[in-house]
């Protein structure tokens, strides 16, 4: 599906649509400029776009803020096992070791064993910043273990955030306790605010000692996610909120569903792919229930972002995830594991690695201004994509045979914009390439004019430019953002010359493979 043609598609149905929204009070929360469409925070936001106290809350999450994301780590522990809602979606009793996705967990702790192994994340990862509690159930299903679990955390790690995920029905109800033990985020998984709609999507809520089904459930269910939005809203908790792209179900749909809870305060949407696979069990699954392709779902969140920002940097992550976004960790830290280890939480060591951290930030973020200034004269209407391999720290600096994902950036005259992650096959297997593995690696980046890499080798790169995929080492080992806007302008000056044609890439589909774990 052609990007254009489906941003109107989008576009179209939250104006036509017969289900209106009843109007709601202004809240404090992330707002569009009239005069230019586009919200001035959430996840691309930097220190100049934010009031401070909000800038203190995103700096240095991870799932908040993108450049958070290169530079950062989250965990988060399986507390609350116990979930009051089906989703069609969800089958949270299949698990193996190398599987990413929500839900799943290798083990479930006890808020004890929970802030230990937060301890010893936090001394062995520096960076780690944030601590979530988003299942493997719901957070708020099991509100005695998790409201413990933050209250530990509290007192032996000050200085870690922390956050919660929720699918909203119980919400209303703990808001005072939310405040009360210092959350400063809020993640609420919202799907529909159409009843109709979201009966198709959950074939049971339990409310209040009473099993809900069809219409009826999902209408309690969307009452109290938008309840328990706006109240968190007025009390100042910052709010993202977590929608499934679900083909022919909720994707047109998706666009009101922005609209409400834009209005209700959210900070931050996040649109994400259906898994469906058929081995994982789930109602959708083994239904044949597609998901979305990579065009459809950019074009769906672009259709959004002039409301709020979108959250492009998710990796729909196990509940028990460990590490950087896209680095999964772990299986470092089983329980066996964190009992057997010398634990020593040293808060003015992680405060000093942090603070060269934000040094690099600073750096990075003055590199890609240097570059962005260059490109300010160009005048282009091309718009195209570009792969990129990195281990993190907002640098090329991942081989293209090991690989687990790449981040794909949107390159144009405005600069370069994160817009999504592909996962992929890891080619390099001892040494040695896979060629079938290959063929899927090409297949995942298909749409994207370039890759760009720390390293690769001579096969994978003939392969890629018979595919009309430029691969792209030149920059290996600096800053993305400013390597892609360089390679963007020497585009630009190809083209013009006559040295090349740009020509539209087309479509993939959206791999949600095994191989990594993120938020």
């Amino acid at each position: 599906m052609n990007a254009l043609v489906g941003r109107g598609k989008y576009v179209k149905a939250a104006v036509n649509t017969g289900k209106m929204m009843q109007p709601t009070p202004d809240h404090k929360g992330c707002r569009a400029p009239a005069r230019t469409g586009q919200a001035s925070c959430g996840s691309k936001a930097g220190q100049g776009d934010l009031p401070t106290e909000i800038w203190e809350k995103v700096k240095n999450h991870p799932c908040y803020s993108e450049d958070a994301h290169h530079h950062y780590a989250r965990m988060h522990v399986a507390v609350a096992p116990a979930c009051n809602i089906q989703c069609n979606y969800c089958n949270r009793k299949y698990d193996c070791a190398n599987e990413s996705r929500p839900g799943v967990v290798s083990e479930k702790l006890t808020p004890e064993q929970a802030v230990r192994k937060v301890l010893a994340v936090a001394a062995a990862i520096p960076q780690m910043t944030v601590l979530g509690i988003a299942g493997p159930g719901d957070a708020l299903a099991n509100p005695a273990r998790t409201f413990e679990t933050f209250e530990l955390v509290s007192k032996a790690a000050p200085d870690i955030k922390l956050c919660l995920s929720t699918n909203g029905l119980a919400l209303p109800d703990y808001v005072d306790a939310i405040v009360r033990s210092k959350v400063d985020h809020v993640t609420i998984t919202i799907n529909m605010v159409d009843p109709e709609i979201g009966a198709k999507i959950y074939p049971w809520i339990f409310f209040n000692h009473k099993r809900y089904t069809g219409i009826e459930a999902a209408r309690i269910l969307t009452d109290r996610q938008l309840q328990g939005l706006e109240m968190l809203s007025e009390r100042g908790i910052l709010c993202k909120v977590n929608s499934v792209m679900i083909p022919d179900i909720n994707d047109d749909h998706l666009v009101e569903v922005n609209k409400a809870v834009t209005s209700r305060g959210a900070f931050l949407h996040n649109i994400m792919p259906l898994i469906s696979a058929p081995e994982h069990g789930t109602a959708f699954g083994l239904n044949g229930q597609r998901g979305p392709t990579a065009q459809e779902l950019k074009a769906l969140q672009d259709a959004c972002e002039g409301q709020i920002n979108m959250m492009r940097h998710c990796r729909q992550c196990r509940a028990d995830a460990v590490g950087l976004l896209g680095d999964d960790r772990s299986a470092e830290f089983t329980t066996d594991q964190v009992m057997r280890m010398d634990v020593e939480y040293d808060l003015e060591m992680r405060k000093a690695y942090q603070a060269r951290v934000e040094n690099e930030r600073v750096s990075k973020v003055e590199a890609g201004q240097k570059e962005l200034a260059e490109l300010s004269g160009e005048m282009s209407a091309i718009t195209l994509l570009v792969a990129v391999a990195t281990k993190g720290s907002g640098l090329i600096n991942e081989h293209f045979g090991h690989a687990k994902e790449f981040q794909v950036y949107e390159l144009s005259t405005s600069g370069a914009k994160l817009v999504g992650l592909r996962r992929v096959e890891v080619y390099c297997q001892g040494g040695y390439g896979e060629q079938d593995r290959l063929s899927t690696v090409v297949r995942g980046i298909y749409d994207c004019h370039a890759v760009f890499v720390a390293k690769i080798g001579g096969c994978p790169k003939s392969n890629l430019i018979k595919a009309g995929i430029e691969p792209v080492d030149q920059f290996a080992h600096e800053f993305i953002e400013k390597s892609a806007i360089a390679w963007f302008r020497s585009y630009l000056d190809k083209v013009k010359r006559g040295e090349i044609e740009h020509v539209e890439r087309g479509d993939v589909a959206i791999r949600m493979g095994a191989r990594i774990s993120g938020v």
